[in-house]
């Protein structure tokens, strides 16, 4: 942090004094890796400089909560500003923790570490028809990023919407993590027996993360949840770590963590529509953006799920519970900025729609209150998931061939900052959500003729079924990629950042300006590659990319940024 946003800092929060960092600080941070503290500010503005080095954890009025490892603190502590250490929340109090691996009906404990996998391992053993757990990542402590996939036909890439549940990225955020697993048993359980719950099963593929963050989670050791910190074992907060639209590829200054790199990797493979990640320390529904003042595209959808969520606990709860901000229901700006946030991440990079949900003020809640949380907002984690079954779907085909393509699904005048979505391979199923009113939707893909829907009709909590068929092209445009496999967006690039996303794991990306000269070769792991534009001049530029099978494809790559 530079002289001049120290300074600032301290002149909007005039009359704050310095601070010395009391003794027990350093314990702390030899302890967990991070700090908990609470400030107050006397301008809200504050808040845009403080985010870049520190992280904010809630916002009510001129009140601060806050968290930061050992670099973030001596830079907070840098700018004299007056604090108050606090407990680390996972130390308030004694939660029962088993390891015993069994669901409880009662629902009141705490799975351990191990208990936790014998449970997702045994879902899928009691389930095979429907259920399959998936590795995401075995992490470099051994403990592993689980997610079941529940579907008909489990093992099948078909025409159904991707969505996925996510919890505790935070470490110390954890009602989602038992909260996913009661919701996980419920669908099994049900699946043959509710019409409901066999309808979604059948027409979705469903994922679910109960613990994305395991070492956070159980930084105290597998069977205790009490020493849980928010940041991973490297002490960074995964939920700052993904690539932002706004500030780039790494916006908190650190690498890509191993999290955040499944996440991402997870993401790109699996071409996720809708999504939702749980936090806790708060009690509302959070929707992008988090790191632009500006509206989503899709605000008022946006705006309309989300209410349906508050609105839906508040019918099954006490009064007050889901009440923060605007009564359950804000943007993310709009309640504190966010940098390097899952949310935006998934949103513009991955075309999916994802919103953030604090499940409750404690972040540790005693185990015999567990089942009372599961009840006040199952209904609306379910009315949540069928939002993905509504709006605009289809299949993009060859008209010839009736070979799935890879196509891009844009509204014209209405889709800004990456708004658009995509029918992927190896399917070719799209699928757009959207709130009711008429819409123009064009179809295109490389060597093919455009298709444009004009005035389609859209009312909510319904589906408009739209299959495509669109014709070979006799000249392949420049503009577009000559092979179906691959994509680069946003194009044109206004931000720091492009992503480059192919069906087919890559080998090579070299990229050139318009007169030839090399400005870019890399080498990337996995399917999709993270490609930093802030250096770079305006300008036209050719991106080509080689897969392993020496197959070569390219695409004219725009970059206009503001100067």
């Amino acid at each position: 942090m530079n002289r001049f946003s120290i300074l600032l800092i301290c002149a909007l929060l005039a009359g704050n004094l310095c601070a010395q960092q009391p003794q027990n600080a350093a314990d702390m941070l030899q302890k967990s890796g991070e700090v908990y503290f609470t400030f107050e500010i006397t301008d809200v503005h504050a808040i845009h400089a403080l985010t870049k080095i520190i992280s904010i954890d809630n916002v009510k009025g001129s009140t601060v909560w806050a968290y930061a490892n050992k670099s973030e603190f001596a830079a907070f502590t840098g700018t004299g500003i007056k604090y108050t250490l606090l407990p680390h929340p996972a130390e308030l109090l004694q939660v029962k923790v088993s390891d015993i691996p069994a669901l409880a009906p009662e629902w009141n404990y705490y799975p351990g570490y191990s208990a936790y996998e014998t449970i997702m391992f045994q879902f899928q053993a009691d389930h095979p028809g429907i259920c399959q757990i998936v590795t995401i990542a075995v992490l470099p402590s051994g403990r592993k990023i689980l997610a079941a996939k529940i579907s008909s036909n489990v093992g099948l890439d078909q025409d159904k919407p991707e969505f996925m549940y996510v919890s505790s990225l935070h470490g110390d955020e954890i009602t989602g993590y038992p909260t996913m697993l009661h919701l996980i048993d419920y669908l099994l359980s049900n699946y043959g027996k509710s019409d409901r719950i066999t309808n979604m099963v059948n027409n979705m593929e469903i994922y679910i993360n109960p613990l994305a963050n395991p070492d956070g989670t159980f930084h105290g050791g597998n069977n205790a949840v009490n020493g849980a910190t928010r940041y991973n074992a490297n002490s960074v907060d995964l939920n700052r770590n993904f690539p932002d639209p706004q500030y780039g590829p790494h916006p908190d200054g650190n690498a890509w963590q191993p999290e955040t790199i499944a996440a991402m990797d997870f993401a790109s493979t699996h071409h996720i529509n809708m999504s939702c990640n749980f936090h806790g320390g708060a009690e509302v529904v959070n929707y992008p953006w988090d790191t632009w003042a500006r509206p989503h595209a899709d605000n008022s959808w946006w705006n309309y799920v989300c209410r349906e969520y508050a609105d839906t606990v508040h019918i099954n709860s006490p009064a007050g519970y889901m009440s923060d901000v605007n009564n359950g229901v804000t943007d993310g700006y709009a309640w504190y900025e966010v940098n390097g946030g899952r949310q935006d991440y998934m949103t513009y990079f991955q075309h999916d729609r994802e919103c953030t949900i604090e499940l409750s003020a404690e972040k540790l809640l005693p185990a015999s209150q567990l089942i009372n949380f599961w009840n006040y907002n199952y209904r609306s984690l379910l009315n949540y998931m069928e939002q993905s079954l509504y709006g605009i779907r289809g299949m993009v085909t060859d008209s010839a061939t009736g070979s799935p393509l890879f196509a891009r699904v844009f509204i014209a005048g209405h889709d800004v900052d990456s708004a658009q979505v995509y029918a992927n391979l190896p399917v070719g199923d799209y699928h757009r959500l959207l709130k009711a009113g008429n819409y123009t939707i064009t179809f295109s893909a490389s060597g093919y003729m455009p298709k444009t829907f004009s005035n389609l009709s859209v009312s909510d909590k319904n589906t408009v079924r739209l299959d495509v068929q669109l014709n070979k092209s006799k000249v392949n445009s420049v503009d577009e990629p000559n092979n179906a496999w691959l994509k680069v967006f946003p194009n044109p690039v206004t931000g720091e950042a492009a992503m480059i996303e192919s069906s087919q794991p890559l080998e090579e990306i070299r990229m050139t300006d318009i007169l030839g000269h090399k400005i870019l070769q890399a080498y990337p792991k996995g399917t999709s590659y993270l490609l930093a534009v802030n250096e770079m001049h305006n300008g036209i530029y050719l991106v080509e990319v080689r897969l392993k099978n020496s197959v070569v494809a390219w695409q004219k790559l725009i970059i206009n940024r503001a100067k």
